[in-house]
């Protein structure tokens, strides 16, 4: 076994630097990743410290370099599929420049809840903070505050582009469908995640010269789509009803195809559903989900460059329209009940 494998008790400088034939001085820079480090000497220092099982006292050094090199995300709602990838992603980027991530969940609604997990947050020296798909008021009242830190959300800033231009896909894939009367299952008015997939929806239904016949309200959750069956399902027996409905995320569109079979409501024979977000299980609801896949990882990096004030990252791929077998062609023309 070699000297490293034999080592015990901690490890520190020194030994790194001994290791790595350098000063002290010169594993401290490449810790705190000084400009002025050569390439080749940086590489010797990290096989070392890896050699050794050196782990960077990440409190020690923020004494000196007033930064922890840690990430604050302020998250709710992480049993939803969409909060609970952008976490991991966060995560997976902030990684990626080198930072850790401390979370802290919130009541995304109330504005004292979300006031109390940035404070949280800034108590642990938190570099920056990013707001997981928030509530517009939430946003509004944090970036109102003097935090001291730079502070960004997930969906709240150019990734809004991204959610509006997914649901453009969806709407002209209907309209090529032959669809002219749709409807919107939309997400909580308030969260800006919602927001911008209803107005994406608004600007291409009217683009290719739809009708938008009906909207609905839910809570993101299948749940609560499943007990808006009934009455969804009467409109859309209608004959002035929707053809096809969009949902603004997967869960609701599995709610509501659950909902409307129990109303003997098949889907796509009787109305097409769209969701939103390319959940992994989509295309094992039955039938398979017609969706949009957005790049959440490149979202993350752009937030993550941002808070840090970073170079911008490569952008984030462009929302992709997923077609399964929950869209088709419109059946035909309704007719009034006798």
């Amino acid at each position: 076994m070699s000297e490293a494998g034999t080592r015990t008790g901690r490890v520190g400088v020194r030994e790194v630097a001994q290791l790595a034939g350098v000063s002290s001085q010169t594993v401290s820079r490449v810790i705190n990743e000084h400009p002025s480090i050569r390439p080749e000497t940086r590489r010797r220092v990290l096989e070392a410290m890896a050699a050794l099982g050196y782990r960077v006292n990440n409190a020690a050094r923020a004494l000196g370099t007033r930064t922890t090199r840690t990430l604050g995300v302020i998250a709710s709602d992480a049993t939803l599929y969409g909060p609970s990838v952008g976490i991991a992603a966060l995560e997976a980027a902030a990684r990626e420049a080198g930072r850790w991530v401390a979370t802290a969940y919130a009541d995304a609604a109330d504005e004292a809840s979300v006031d109390d997990a940035a404070e949280r947050l800034l108590a642990q020296g938190v570099d920056g903070i990013v707001v997981l798909a928030p509530h517009a008021r939430s946003l509004e009242s944090l970036a109102g505050r003097s935090l001291g830190v730079p502070l960004s959300a997930l969906h709240g800033g150019p990734g809004t582009d991204a959610q509006e231009e997914g649901v453009g896909l969806v709407v002209a894939h209907l309209a090529t469908l032959g669809h002219t009367r749709v409807a919107l299952l939309a997400g909580p008015a308030d969260w800006l995640e919602a927001a911008a997939r209803a107005r994406g929806f608004e600007r291409a239904v009217q683009a290719h010269g739809l009708v938008e016949v009906r909207r609905w309200e839910g809570d993101w959750t299948a749940q609560t789509a499943s007990t808006l069956g009934p009455g969804i399902a009467a409109d859309v027996r209608a004959v002035d009803g929707p053809t096809a409905i969009l949902a603004a995320n997967d869960q609701m569109a599995l709610g509501l195809i659950a909902g409307l079979r129990e109303q003997g409501i098949q889907v796509p024979r009787d109305v097409s559903i769209a969701g939103f977000d390319d959940n992994p299980d989509a295309a094992f609801y039955r039938p398979s989900l017609t969706t949009v896949h957005l790049d959440l990882a490149g979202e993350a990096r752009r937030c993550v460059a941002e808070v840090l004030q970073l170079a911008e990252p490569t952008p984030p791929t462009p929302p992709a329209l997923i077609v399964r077998a929950s869209t088709s062609a419109p059946s035909g023309p309704r007719r009034k009940p006798d």
